[in-house]
């Protein structure tokens, strides 16, 4: 097992790598300090990238606990309602943090969408995959990938949906 590098010069392999290394899909490491509850808003600031461009791995639930996960731009937040009624569920919610852990094998603000413990339906926000490149977390807080969304998507059989509101809009 590989020590923990506190200075983030070379981050360890954690599944998410493991995955892409395997699919041979190339991508670039952005390492930065991660920040309890500072979210996409804040790697975006200390990368000096644009949150829209930064996407979140949700893993949100529907009516029957059935997991599923959610990639969006990180200044966005995602309408439940138009999601559901997107693929067909009655409901869905964002699953409780030790939930989504056990689900995705990743704490909590390091959940990346490749390599995960459980394999799950991806849906991607459809305004993501218009983007050159982006950057997603790649299994361990405080380190993101950065690769093209289309091989993103097509990497995890991702369904497009249009279920972005803006962060100071009401759900």
């Amino acid at each position: 097992m590989a020590k923990k590098n506190h200075k983030n010069e070379h981050v360890s392999e954690t599944p998410a790598t493991a995955f892409l290394k395997a699919h041979q899909v190339a991508f670039t490491e952005h390492p930065y300090e991660y920040l309890e509850h500072g979210g996409a808003q804040h790697s975006a600031e200390v990368l000096g990238l644009d949150p829209f461009s930064v996407i979140k791995t949700l893993v949100m639930q529907d009516q029957d606990s059935k997991p599923l996960l959610v990639l969006m731009h990180g200044n966005r937040k995602v309408s439940t309602k138009n999601l559901a009624r997107q693929i067909g569920a009655k409901s869905v919610e964002p699953c409780k943090p030790e939930v989504a852990n056990r689900h995705s094998g990743y704490l909590v603000g390091g959940t990346s969408p490749f390599g995960t413990r459980r394999a799950m339906p991806v849906f991607i926000e459809e305004t993501i995959l218009a983007l050159p490149k982006i950057v997603i977390n790649g299994g361990r807080r405080g380190y993101l990938v950065g690769l093209d969304p289309q091989v993103c998507a097509a990497l995890l059989g991702a369904k497009s949906v249009q279920c972005a509101l803006s962060l100071d809009s009401a759900a």
